[in-house]
This record gives structure tokens, sequence and C-alpha cells, in this order.
């Protein structure tokens, strides 16, 4: 089975965002620290070189593939930022509808930039998404 490449690391955060080239989106990714460490109780952690990870989950899939994740988190790629909503979006549609303007794939909500949405929504939405994936792997 193959293993996850994608590991937590004693890499700094502040470092990963201090290097971040664009003003704009090393201000967002600071501002995602602060709610996120809000939402979790958790510092934050780098997962591989491009992820910052808030507490973690070891799962188990009926294949399987096991192995440990970020409760939360984000990565503040070029053409947006990546939140890791780890329980997927099935259960937050209506939060959605007042978000703004964003993308969503499997477990990924993609924002430009964090003035297209609404703050205290999408800190709703990451605090019920660390409760929920917190119950699914207590």
């Amino acid at each position: 089975m193959a293993e996850l490449k994608t590991k937590r690391t004693k890499a700094s955060v502040t470092a990963f965002i201090n290097g971040i080239d664009d003003e704009g989106r090393r201000k967002d990714a600071r501002e995602l620290v602060r709610m996120m460490k809000r939402a979790t109780g958790e510092k934050p952690t780098m997962f591989g070189t491009s992820i910052v990870g808030f507490g973690s989950y070891h799962y188990r899939y009926a294949s399987g593939r096991e192995g440990d994740w970020c409760v939360t988190g984000f990565s503040p790629r070029k053409t947006s930022l990546t939140l890791y909503i780890m329980p997927g979006f099935a259960k937050y549609t209506a939060l959605l509808k007042k978000l703004g303007k964003h993308k969503t794939a499997k477990s990924c909500l993609y924002i430009k930039k964090l003035e297209d949405v609404d703050a205290a929504v999408l800190e709703k939405l990451v605090s019920r998404s660390v409760a929920d994936i917190r119950k699914m792997y207590p």
C-alpha cells in the first residue's frame, strides 16, 4: 500500500508565510492562521512543504489505507487559497450559499482572496467542519 507523501513536518509556519511572494496572499495567510487557531484551539504546523495544518486525526478506510492528516488547514496557492474542509461540503450547503465567491471540490474550498467572502461565515464553516471531523475521528 502506498504511503501518504504529505506528512507533518517541523518546518516553520512563520518562515513559510513570510516567504510568500504576493503581499495580499501573505496577509490572507496570516488571517487564516488566526481564524483556524480560534476554530481548532491548535497551533499551526506544516504538512509537507506548502500546507499549514491545524490539529490532526488518524483515519482508516475500509480499503485498509490509513494515515494521519490535519483537522483543517490551508495552502496559499498561486491561483487561490485552498482551504481543507475534511468532512466535505454536503452538510454545509446553507453556509456555502452565504459565503461569497468560491469553488469547491471534494474537501477543498477555493477562494481567490479573503475579501471575496464573508469572514464570519467562513469561520463558522471551518468551526463546524472541525467539530464534525472530530466526531467522525475521536
